[in-house]
């Protein structure tokens, strides 16, 4: 006779905590991807796992896979994890919880004397957080083997560093992850699980504790686009004389503002976002008329011909812009993300076990990248569920409760240890 599958609360809290205490970095925690931060999360999970006697693995790319043993080899595996990547001065939440749930989930299922006929993995995936490299997705896409070779010539932005050598200083090995072998291979997963803190107010304003996510958006950007007009005298030169970069940008912000809500009128779902924006401090001032502007673009959308319209729409007014204010653009590389619709069956089998077990959930998609993304889009079935978390993330304050956190992985590991997966 087993035992009650129990999620053990204070193994969790006593997870964070260790996190939050070494790679803390006021006001808040830095992991950096292929760093100091990131290398203490995988030892942290590869210590506790060992405790588990679970068997542990890790991948060229440095993903590490901590796999519970089935009862039956032959049978495709689950994957249940997440990143251990956060951003500088982030939470202590975003993506580990995801990780974190998995080791509880199997905990509760060894602790319950409950061997499942398929093998579930624990998996912590590498540089999820793009602002260490420019790469969407990077951990995830090396271990199906996605990530083409160039991307391993890409500096990381604090070190200037290439992800090659990056890799090297762990011991891990860029030549094989160039190679494009595939390590996971799609065919046999039976079934990829993230849980991942919401980084919106949704769940918070609905007053449940969790989301099961519908898709997920995708991408374009431009991380470092510049315009470039001319630099002047703010009292000498006329209007009908200036090339304002300034100007201009305010020009591109208006006329994407005004598509953007052309999209959502149509009822398609969209968001642009200039998250950088600037002039040069070593010359711009207060008396110039300013020669040249900085600014980075991140639109996002679950519909790819939504994507390519506005992408079309930026070319034709980059254009327009370029003729009046006598200016040019340079945006730089393009870079994204495809966008993923994830596997119904399992999202209703996943809303079936927290209907059981008494769990509030509400139905919604993600605006937000995840690893989930390219697990979908490899074929895998894939789900993602999403934690009410308060304050948002990418920041010192979120605020995760641990009553939801236990809710969640909850559901999670009596999906798992249900004798009807097959």
């Amino acid at each position: 006779m087993t035992e009650p599958i129990a999620i053990d609360r204070a193994f969790a809290e006593r997870l964070f905590d260790e996190l939050a205490a070494r790679t803390g970095d006021a006001p808040g925690i830095t992991r950096a991807a292929y760093g100091e931060g990131e290398q203490i999360a995988h030892d942290v999970m590869s210590r506790e796992a060992a405790a588990l006697g679970l068997t542990r693995h890790v991948d060229p790319a440095g993903n590490l896979y901590l796999t519970y043993e089935g009862r039956d080899p032959s049978l495709a595996s689950w994957v249940v994890g997440s990143h251990l990547d956060s951003v500088p001065h982030g939470g202590n939440f975003d993506g580990a919880a995801g990780v974190i749930t998995g080791l509880c989930a199997v905990r509760a299922l060894v602790e319950a004397g409950i061997r499942p006929r398929r093998a579930i993995t624990v998996m912590a995936i590498r540089a999820e957080e793009s602002n260490w490299f420019p790469l969407s997705y990077l951990g995830s896409r090396a271990a199906l083997g996605l990530l083409p070779q160039e991307s391993l010539a890409t500096p990381r932005s604090d070190t200037g560093v290439a992800l090659a050598e990056h890799m090297r200083r762990l011991g891990l090995d860029p030549t094989r992850v160039g190679e494009g072998r595939v390590h996971l291979d799609p065919a046999r997963l039976h079934g990829f699980i993230e849980l991942h803190i919401e980084q919106g107010p949704v769940l918070e304003a609905a007053d449940v504790p969790i989301g099961l996510v519908t898709g997920i958006s995708g991408s374009f950007r431009y991380r470092r686009a510049h315009i470039l007009g001319e630099w002047g005298h703010s009292g000498a030169v006329p209007r009908g004389h200036r090339h304002d970069a300034v100007f201009a940008l305010a020009d591109l912000v208006t006329a994407l503002d005004r598509l953007w809500g052309e999209v959502l009128a149509e009822g398609e779902g969209a968001t642009v976002t200039f998250g950088e924006v600037g002039t040069d401090p070593a010359l711009h001032g207060f008396s110039k008329v300013p020669g040249e502007v900085s600014f980075c673009l991140d639109v996002r959308s679950l519909s790819p011909a939504c994507l390519d319209r506005i992408h079309a729409g930026l070319m034709e007014i980059v254009a327009g812009i370029e003729a009046a204010r006598g200016v040019r653009f340079e945006l730089g590389a393009r870079t994204g993300s495809a966008p993923a619709r994830l596997d119904d069956a399992l999202r209703a089998r996943l809303a079936g076990v927290a209907a059981a077990r008494g769990a509030g959930h509400v139905e919604m998609a993600s605006g937000a990248g995840h690893d989930t993304a390219v697990f979908a889009n490899a074929g895998v079935p894939s789900a993602l569920v999403f934690l009410r978390n308060q304050n948002g993330s990418h920041n010192p304050d979120e605020a995760m409760e641990m009553a939801d956190f236990v809710v969640a992985a909850d559901v999670i590991a009596h999906l798992l240890a249900r004798d009807d997966n097959g």
